[in-house]
């Protein structure tokens, strides 16, 4: 053993589904380490997180679309003398608009937080996670499961996450290394202002809380589980998907975006 403690990585946890995920890993005893941009948002989270007779959660202020992110990351760990057993990939953004009329440099960061980040975290200590018995939770969207016309590297970085995690669940298993990836449908956080989306993110029925959410990637990852879409209705519209006619699916999607834009402009 490396004599290091280990430690939950939690990405963009500076709110929404990251924090509520900080609550539930310290709920359930795990000693955290939480990552975002927003250090004021994370040192309150921390305090709010120390449980007594414990080092209280380690607290790492870092812009993960940086390509030296994650050796920062190590480095603060290092110096904790902490070591990763579980990562959680949480941190990602999204846009609306159509891929040629969008910022290009803003699309390529968000395939850099999205994809890159989360894959480099995701391989980087792959060791450590072993030895402590670990795991990786990434958290992907119910819309990687579909095309995205209107939000399209949006779309396809969330397929990305659900394709590159389902691989990893299955190479790394035999290391005792557990990999889930939850793919949750419209959560209330700052996403859809990050995105420019106005009004609601869909219909209510469809929407879970960031609490749930982060409920249920837990215990998925827990019990070692490949895919976790939280809500039935949710897991029944993926079931669905499955046997849509793309076409179809594309028509859908691209009216609701129309939508959605025109209701920008207004």
């Amino acid at each position: 053993m490396s004599g290091k403690r280990p430690v939950t990585v939690i990405t963009g946890a500076s709110s929404g589904i990251g924090a509520a995920l900080a609550r539930v890993f310290a709920r359930h005893g795990h000693r955290l380490a939480l990552v975002a941009r927003r250090g004021d948002r994370l040192r309150a989270l921390a305090d709010e997180l120390a449980a007594p007779d414990e080092a209280k959660p380690v607290v790492i202020v870092a812009d993960l679309q940086r390509a030296d992110a994650v050796r920062m990351i190590e480095d603060s760990l290092a110096a904790h003398a902490a070591e990763p057993q579980y990562i959680v990939n949480n941190a990602g953004f999204g846009l609306v608009g159509t891929a040629a009329a969008l910022d290009r440099a803003e699309q390529l960061a968000m395939i850099d937080l999205n994809m890159r980040t989360l894959a480099e975290l995701s391989l980087a200590f792959v060791d450590s996670l072993a030895r402590h018995r670990g795991g990786i939770l990434n958290v992907g969207s119910m819309a990687g499961f579909l095309p995205g016309p209107g939000m399209s590297v949006y779309y396809a970085s969330k397929a990305f996450v659900l394709s590159f995690s389902e691989a990893l669940h299955s190479e790394l298993k035999a290391r005792g290394v557990r990999v889930t990836v939850l793919c949750p449908g419209p959560v209330p956080t700052e996403f859809a202002d990050r995105a420019g989306i106005s009004g609601s993110l869909a219909p209510t029925f469809l929407t879970l809380s960031a609490e749930r959410v982060a409920e249920a990637g837990y215990r998925g990852l827990m019990r070692g589980r490949r895919i976790v879409v939280p809500g039935m209705i949710n897991k029944a519209v993926i079931a669905g998907i499955r046997f849509a006619p793309r076409r179809l699916l594309l028509a859908l999607l691209d009216a609701r975006q129309h939508r959605r834009r025109s209701a920008r402009r207004t």
